[in-house]
C-alpha cells in the first residue's frame, strides 16, 4: 500500500556526481548489508531489554504499554511536532479538528524540557486565567513536567469539565514564578469571529479547523451585506494573533479567499518528487479591497502560511510582531489498533520561497501591544488647559461658525465621535486600533 493511501490530513539541492556502476555497486552492497546487519543487532538489543523489564521490573508492567512508550520516545526524539498517538489520543485529534474538545485551551509545544504555551485561545479557560502566549509552564498541580514528553504533559493537564488544575507559570519579566488556578472546561471554538469596527471588517480567527472557512466566508458576507456593500467598507482586518494553525488544507482555503492567482504555498519533503504546490483559484471575495493581517508571536503554523501567503503577493500589509516560527507539515497517519502516528513529513515555504522554521513571518510594520499600567501605577492625571481639550469653542464670547450647514456640522459631530471611538480602542486593543487606522489612512487616499 502506498504510503498516499495512509495519509489522513497535514497538520501544518543536492547535486551528484555521475559514477561508474560497476566501480560502485559492491562497495555499496556492502555498506547496505552491514548497516542492516547492524539494525538488526539493535532491534535485538531492543528485545532483550524489553523482556528484561517484563521479567525483572520491580513491578508488574503491561507491554503494551512499554511498547507504546517506545514508539513515542522514537518519535519525540525527532522534533517536538513528531508522536505516537493512542487510540484516545488520535479520537481526541479527530474530534478537535472539528472545533468542540474538552480542556484548558491553550495550544503548546516543548522547549528546553518544558512546555511553552504557543497560544491561549479566545474565550476558553486559559485565556480568562491569563495564561499568554510565551508562558512556561513548569507545573501542574505542584508536579514537576520536566523529564516528561509533550504527550505526557498534556495529558497531565486533562481533566474532568468542572474541575480545577494549578499551573506554576514562568513569564519573561516577571520576577519569580507564579500560579494560575484554572476551571476545566468544554472548549467549544468558533474557528472565525467577524464584526465590524470604525467601517473596517474585523475577522477574529482563532484556529485552523473544518469550521474556519465557512465561519469566515459567512461573517464576512453577512458583515459586507449589512455595510450595504464593500464600497461602504475601508477594508479587512484579518486578526490571527495567537492563533495557533492547524490544518494545512484550511490555511489554503483562507488565503485563497482573497486571492485571485498564484501560488499560496508549497512543500518539500525529503524527496524532491513528494514536493507540492498549492495554487489560488480565481476569485476575491473583498473584490481587492485593502486587508491588514495581524500577528503575533502566538501565531503559527497555518497562520504562518496565511500572513506569509498574503504578505509576499502585496495583497495585505501585515501589522504587529514576529510570529512563532513553525515551518513544518505533520501527516497524521493511522496506526493498527486505532491509534495514530503524527509525523513530521515536509517543510513549509511561502510563494517567494521563503521558509518560515524557526524565522517566522516577520511584519511590514512592527507594532507591540503596550502592557497595561494598573491603575496604582498609573501617573497622577493632567490637568493643564491642553489636557483638559480647551478649544476656542469653549472660550466666552467665541464666534458661531456660520459657513456650515446643520448636515455639515453633524458630519463632523459623528467624525469626531468616530475618531473619539478609535482612540479608546487604542487603550483596550492597541494592535487592532492601529490596523484600523491603516485602513482609514488607506481609504482617504484613494482616488
Amino acid at each position: 500500500m502506498s504510503m498516499k493511501k495512509h495519509i489522513v490530513a497535514g497538520i501544518v539541492g543536492v547535486t551528484a556526481g555521475l559514477l561508474g556502476s560497476t566501480q560502485v555497486a559492491g562497495p555499496l552492497l556492502a555498506q547496505d548489508t552491514a548497516k542492516n546487519s547492524s539494525v538488526y543487532e539493535q532491534l535485538d538489543l531492543f528485545g532483550d531489554i524489553f523482556e528484561r523489564i517484563r521479567a525483572q521490573y520491580v513491578e508488574e508492567v503491561e507491554p503494551s504499554k512499554l511498547i507504546e512508550a517506545a514508539i513515542d520516545g522514537m518519535l519525540t526524539s525527532l522534533d517536538p511536532h513528531s508522536s505516537y498517538l493512542s487510540p484516545e489520543d488520535a479520537t481526541q485529534m479527530r474530534v478537535q479538528t472539528r472545533g468542540e474538545f474538552g480542556g484548558l485551551g491553550i495550544e503548546v509545544t516543548q522547549e528546553e524540557g518544558f512546555v511553552k504555551v504557543v497560544s491561549p485561545m479566545d474565550g476558553t479557560p486559559a485565556d480568562e486565567a491569563g495564561v499568554e502566549a510565551g508562558d512556561f509552564i513548569t507545573h501542574v498541580d505542584g508536579e514537576s513536567l520536566l523529564g516528561l514528553t509533550l504527550d505526557e504533559a498534556v495529558d497531565m493537564m486533562r481533566g474532568p469539565v468542572g474541575s480545577e488544575i494549578v499551573v506554576t507559570i514562568v513569564r519573561e519579566g516577571e520576577a519569580e514564578p507564579f500560579d494560575l488556578s484554572i476551571i476545566r472546561d468544554t472548549i467549544k471554538l468558533t474557528a472565525a469571529r467577524v464584526r465590524t469596527e470604525s467601517h473596517a471588517i474585523v475577522a477574529r480567527v482563532t484556529t485552523f479547523n473544518d469550521q474556519t472557512t465557512p465561519n469566515l466566508v459567512e461573517g464576512l458576507q453577512k458583515e459586507i451585506e449589512a455595510a450595504g456593500g464593500m464600497d461602504n467598507v475601508n477594508g479587512i482586518v484579518l486578526d490571527l494573533r495567537n492563533n495557533p494553525g492547524g490544518l494545512l488544507t484550511q490555511a489554503i482555503k483562507v488565503a485563497d479567499t482573497f486571492l485571485e492567482k498564484g501560488e499560496i504555498v508549497s512543500t518539500r519533503g525529503r524527496n524532491p518528487q513528494d514536493g507540492e504546490r498549492f495554487n489560488a483559484t480565481e476569485g476575491d471575495l473583498i473584490d481587492g479591497k485593502p486587508i491588514v493581517v495581524l500577528i503575533n508571536g502566538g501565531s503559527a503554523s497555518a497562520s504562518e502560511i496565511v500572513a506569509g501567503a498574503l504578505q509576499d503577493h502585496r495583497r495585505a500589509i501585515v501589522v504587529g510582531t514576529k510570529s512563532f516560527g513553525k515551518g513544518s507539515v505533520q501527516t497524521v497517519m493511522p496506526l493498527r489498533g486505532d491509534g495514530a502516528m503524527r509525523l513530521t513529513t515536509a517543510r513549509y515555504y511561502t510563494p517567494s520561497g521563503r521558509s518560515i522554521q524557526a524565522l517566522g513571518v516577520s511584519p511590514d510594520i512592527v507594532v507591540e501591544q503596550p502592557r497595561r499600567v494598573p491603575e496604582d501605577e498609573e501617573a497622577e492625571e493632567d490637568t493643564s488647559p491642553a489636557r483638559r481639550g480647551r478649544s476656542e469653542a469653549e472660550l466666552r464670547g467665541a464666534l458661531n461658525n456660520d459657513s456650515l450647514s446643520e448636515d455639515e456640522i453633524r458630519q463632523i459631530e459623528e467624525e469626531r465621535a468616530a475618531a473619539e471611538a478609535s482612540a479608546k480602542m487604542r487603550d483596550e486593543d492597541y494592535q487592532l486600533a492601529y490596523a484600523i487606522d491603516i485602513l482609514k489612512g488607506l481609504h482617504a487616499l484613494k482616488p
